[in-house]
């Protein structure tokens, strides 16, 4: 069994719950949005989001696959040397979110290793919340779950502090 964590660590336990519980909130909503934006491409509606450009403020182009392509072939890696092609100009704001979830989720998993980590949880615990940012909706639940597990843990520890007899120093009766 791991060692618990120490009270004079529970300041910094604290500031890592705060940034693990915004962490969870931009990728779970980073998620959810790459999660449409695949939708939108590789259903039957083959669309991606542009900002400016031709289209206006902001508008779905077409997304149009290559001549080897075949549109299940996207969903089997092995033969899936298909090029998909974007008839949009602009920003590409689809490709703007799968970037910025890939990277954020990294962010996410710094903050999930701080928070494990000081709470010397199992690695098991780890796993978990680290796929918090790649199944939809988990991590909202998990943050939620973390929250109320790591501030619960941390008042009952200090309660116990606060209620332990404080030794005498030596010297004195």
């Amino acid at each position: 069994m791991p060692a618990a964590p120490k009270l004079a660590s529970f300041p910094a336990i604290r500031g890592a719950l705060t940034f693990y519980q915004i962490c969870s909130i931009i990728t779970g909503v980073g998620l959810l949005l790459l999660l449409t934006e695949m939708v939108l491409k590789y259903t039957p509606l083959h669309v991606e989001l542009f900002a400016g450009g031709t289209g206006g403020a902001l508008w779905f182009a077409d997304v149009i696959a290559g001549p080897t392509c075949e549109w299940w072939s996207l969903f089997l890696p092995m033969t899936n040397d298909c090029e998909m092609v974007s008839t949009g100009d602009g920003f590409n704001i689809s490709l703007f979110i799968l970037v910025a979830h890939g990277w954020f989720y990294v962010v996410y998993l710094v903050s999930c290793f701080r928070v494990w980590s000081l709470m010397r949880w199992p690695f098991r615990r780890f796993l978990l919340l680290a796929l918090g940012g790649v199944v939809p909706f988990l991590s909202f639940f998990l943050e939620a779950a973390t929250a109320r597990r790591v501030r619960g843990y941390l008042a009952e520890r200090e309660a116990a502090a606060a209620s332990a007899p404080v030794p005498a120093p030596e010297g004195t009766r």
